[in-house]
């Protein structure tokens, strides 16, 4: 007798479309297979902010608008570039006051955006002293300045081209 050769297949029935749930389930296992769980480097991720060195801290800068504040009760007060005198305008104190160019331009920035917060048409430091009748408009915005600069701990860079 001869053996049958022949084998039987099953019949295929074919499956049921898959519902959007069950797609997004798939599409979920095939994204995490994609995904490296290799473990995570920490040191290649995390990194801490690199203190430039133009940066001035808000207690700096408030001393300095404070000091500034100071040499102008202290020598007088002037508009304009007048040389030879010790009476100083808000700019000259400031650049007086501070420890190098860069913290004298902070000190400057912030005090022009105190300043322009009362007067938005204040174009630069110098030009809104020139302005001015009194020093008491030009000493209570180095107070402000100076205790904005305290409440806000701010730091500011060098980046100002309003001086």
């Amino acid at each position: 007798m001869r053996a049958s050769t022949a084998t039987e297949t099953p019949a295929v029935t074919p499956a049921a479309p898959l519902d959007f749930d069950e797609r997004l389930r798939l599409a979920v296992l095939a994204v995490d297979a994609r995904i490296d769980t290799r473990p995570l480097d920490l040191a290649d991720v995390i990194r801490t902010p690199v203190e430039e060195p133009n940066l001035q801290p808000a207690a700096a800068l408030a001393a300095v608008l404070r000091r500034a504040r100071a040499r102008i009760l202290r020598d007088g007060w002037t508009t304009g570039h007048c040389r030879g005198q010790r009476a100083m305008c808000a700019y000259e104190a400031i650049r007086a006051e501070a420890a190098n160019p860069a913290q004298a331009a902070d000190a400057t920035a912030l005090l022009l955006d105190t300043i322009r917060r009362e007067f938005p048409h204040a174009a630069t430091v110098p030009a809104w002293n020139d302005e001015q009748r009194h020093p008491a408009v030009v000493l209570r915005m180095l107070d402000t300045a100076a205790r904005a600069a305290e409440q806000r701990d701010i730091r500011l860079s060098k980046t100002t081209n309003n001086l």
